[in-house]
């Protein structure tokens, strides 16, 4: 006797749809308590507020938060993408040490040495030096 004749297609289907609802809920819970917790705008008597209401009421809590504060939960989610995005940009320009960089200042000594301003020896103390 197969022991899947006992679990038809219908309830496996059924079984897979509230474990992703699970899932997903479970995802919103870590989600909300960490956007609770990385709130400047409320005391930490209001996180710790939230905390226990989402936690004693799992459910509830969820939504109330998604209903009172999703807006504002994609807002501040936006500005940290944002911030990251600013950091990222200013690492990039000071490593890559300003508008052009190394290629520039190598070009431009080239220019220098074609039009004899400059020596080989020269240029290639300019060229270490961008270089590293």
């Amino acid at each position: 006797m197969p022991v899947a004749a006992d679990y038809p297609l219908l309830e496996i289907m059924w079984t897979m749809l509230l474990f992703f609802v699970f899932v997903m809920w479970i995802f919103l819970l870590f989600r909300i308590i960490v956007d609770v917790f990385r709130r400047h705008d409320i005391s930490g008597w209001l996180k710790a507020g939230w905390t226990v209401f989402i936690i004693v009421l799992p459910l509830l809590g969820v939504l109330v938060y998604l209903i009172a504060e999703g807006g504002s939960m994609s807002e501040r989610d936006m500005s940290q993408v944002r911030a990251q995005q600013a950091q990222q940009d200013e690492y990039i320009r000071s490593v890559s040490g300003g508008a052009g960089g190394a290629a520039a200042e190598i070009e431009s000594a080239k220019g220098l040495l074609d039009s004899g301003a400059i020596t080989q020896d020269e240029f290639a103390a300019i060229k270490a030096k961008a270089l590293g």
